[in-house]
């Protein structure tokens, strides 16, 4: 499983994720303990589902947020995402909720200036102290560091893959019924994977 994830960050919150939730599909809020991955905190970030069907930011990492120049908390997840791209990275958000599956995004992260870094974006569903799935623990992370990392601010990321971590479930996730905007070009299948096609909008 570690040779789909390309950033180390992403392989250790996975491992400690699968390790909190043991032999349940997601664990909960409060099994968290931030000590023990205290490393990885600034590249962290965990979403809440919120009463008009979006994906809010209860908490941003300090290098998440200095990759965008903004402070994240209470900002909706789509804000992150170029374009159209916005809407159907929301619809992957729902249904890692919803399913229970914990998918890694591939994109590349682009400046007004034309400057470009790949990134990778691990999504894991988290249920709230209550139980109910509605949170997503997650993490964004530079698969490099360029000279004008934290000086130039991103502007929004580009998706160019997804990947689905439970391969039982790869075939139910990519074909479960999505809204009309979803459906339109730009996205091809790949083998197991669905790739959404780069570009910026407009």
């Amino acid at each position: 499983m570690n040779d789909i994830m390309r950033n180390k960050t992403s392989t250790q919150l996975f491992q400690y994720w699968n390790v909190i939730r043991g032999d349940r599909e997601l664990p909960r809020r409060n099994e968290i303990d931030p000590s023990a991955i205290r490393t990885l905190l600034p590249q962290l970030f965990i979403l809440e589902r919120d009463h008009f069907g979006g994906m809010k930011f209860r908490l941003a990492g300090t290098h998440v947020c200095a990759l965008f120049d903004h402070d994240f908390r209470g900002r909706q997840f789509a804000t992150l995402w170029l374009g159209s791209q916005a809407g159907k990275v929301l619809q992957i958000g729902r249904r890692v909720m919803t399913q229970h599956v914990p998918v890694v995004l591939s994109a590349t992260a682009r400046t007004d200036d034309g400057r470009e870094l790949e990134t990778e974006t691990l999504l894991l569903p988290l249920a709230s102290n209550e139980g109910q799935s509605d949170r997503i623990l997650g993490s964004l992370s530079p698969l490099s560091r360029p000279y004008w990392l934290n000086a130039t601010p991103v502007s929004g990321l580009d998706v160019t893959g997804l990947r689905v971590l439970d391969p039982d479930r790869t075939a139910a996730f990519l074909n479960e019924p999505v809204d009309r905007d979803a459906t339109q070009p730009g996205i091809r299948r790949v083998q197991h994977l669905r790739v959404f096609e780069g570009g910026r909008d407009g």
